[in-house]
């Protein structure tokens, strides 16, 4: 055999080899750091959970979540043992990513018709109501859970006549 026709063969371990040693070095690294960790250091969870270390066993870890609230972790659950000042900078950094209203996501052409008055951006949605319309409707919800009890409490006792009679015909259910 020559050499040319196992250099793909040498190449092809050697790529293997170089892949499998890097990969042995990054879960060294991993398990190091997860080691080190010390009660009070802020670690990132493989979930994306950012959360205080409070204790630390064998192989789980208790992490404090938010203020009073603690939830048992595996070990190989954190991801990231972080310095305090980047804790403390995630931490501090959290804006709300939701808004509290709708107002940006309307747009400006809608908050420009407001100002001027105009009532072109603006649809209404609902019918002009008298006080005594409004009255009515108030009333019509009530009247109308009202019936649907009384028609769920029927249905209760046909089922339980059925069942009954089921039973005194010698029906599958009753042997």
């Amino acid at each position: 055999m020559s050499i040319m026709t196992l250099l793909p063969f040498i190449v092809l371990i050697g790529a293997m080899f170089l892949m499998t040693r890097s990969a042995k070095k990054k879960q060294q690294a991993a398990v190091q750091m997860r080691n080190e960790m010390q009660p009070g250091t802020g670690v990132r969870t493989i979930g994306g959970m950012y959360a205080t270390v409070k204790e630390i066993h064998d192989d789980s870890v208790l992490l404090e979540v938010a203020p009073g609230v603690h939830a048992l972790y595996a070990k190989n659950a954190i991801g990231a043992v972080l310095a305090d000042e980047e804790y403390n900078r995630i931490l501090d950094s959290a804006d709300p990513v939701v808004p509290d209203d709708a107002s940006s996501l309307t747009g400006d052409i809608v908050a420009d018709a407001t100002e001027s008055g105009d009532k072109a951006g603006k649809i209404d949605l609902g019918k002009g109501e008298t006080p005594a319309d409004a009255d009515a409707d108030a009333e019509k919800p009530v009247a109308e859970e009202a019936k649907a009890a009384e028609a769920a409490k029927d249905a209760v006792k046909a089922d339980a006549e059925t069942a009954k009679d089921d039973k005194k015909a010698g029906g599958a259910d009753a042997k």
